[in-house]
């Protein structure tokens, strides 16, 4: 175990946090590892506001869901997928060709972009003693949003990320078994299946211990209550009004 590999394995989701700032050295340090991270033919689509003004954090979390956290992390970060920028610096270069920036699968690339530049980001953030919390509630109303930050056309909030000293030490939440994502040659349907019943029980004695005994309710059991409501189906339509998928 090298200290790359301690550092991933010790992940936890940060929601408490000092009033220790986070200096723009920092930020700027953790944004630079995030363009370091893979891209696709290095379009680098994506963009990431960061949020330190106070009114402008406490509007971000009544946006996100009232969580308490966006508005008190010294930065919250809005990773956004960004096409708008590369529609508008190959206009000229393309000369009135017709133009691909609006397909499904740029959509992809932009949306995958973000993401895998937010997981470099988070872990320089913990590399420098930071903690983070990935928010995905940035899409509860996601239009008035992005148009608090002006976000324009082809650009959209992925999700959004707390950063700060930590001011606990939560527990680690167990992950699937290994075998129920690793498939070596093919996928295995009996193999993604089997181990979930083994981690309904190791899900549900981890919320027993967590919440004092109050909750034990098995991983596929709250998967089943996710799925069975509607979550934020705004988002084909809002999509579509960005420009997004066309083709």
């Amino acid at each position: 175990m090298n200290d790359t590999l301690s550092l991933l394995m010790n992940h936890r989701s940060i929601r408490k946090f000092k009033d220790t700032p986070v200096t723009e050295e920092q930020l700027r340090t953790i944004v630079s590892a995030a363009q370091m991270a893979s891209t696709s033919s290095n379009v680098q689509a994506y963009t990431v506001i960061a949020a330190t003004d106070p009114e402008l954090k406490k509007r971000l979390a009544e946006l996100a869901g009232n969580q308490a956290y966006v508005e008190q992390c010294p930065v919250f970060l809005v990773w956004c997928a960004d096409l708008y920028r590369l529609k508008q610096v190959t206009a000229e270069p393309l000369r009135g060709r017709e133009s691909h920036e609006d397909s499904t699968e740029n959509f992809i690339v932009a949306t995958v972009d973000a993401a895998l530049a937010a997981q470099n980001a988070a872990i320089a953030a913990e590399s420098l003693g930071l903690g983070i919390v990935y928010i995905g509630g940035v899409r509860n109303r996601i239009a008035e949003l992005s148009e608090l930050l002006g976000l324009p056309e082809l650009v959209y909030p992925v999700f959004g990320m707390c950063v700060g000293v930590p001011d606990h030490q939560p527990g680690q939440r167990p992950r699937l078994p290994l075998p129920s994502v690793l498939h070596h040659n093919g996928y295995s349907k009996e193999q993604s299946v089997a181990p979930v019943q083994e981690y309904d029980a190791t899900m549900a004695a981890y919320l027993k211990e967590r919440t004092g005994g109050k909750q034990d309710t098995p991983w596929s059991q709250v998967m089943a209550n996710r799925l069975g409501e509607p979550t934020r189906l705004h988002m084909k339509a809002f999509l579509d009004a960005k420009g997004f998928m066309k083709k």
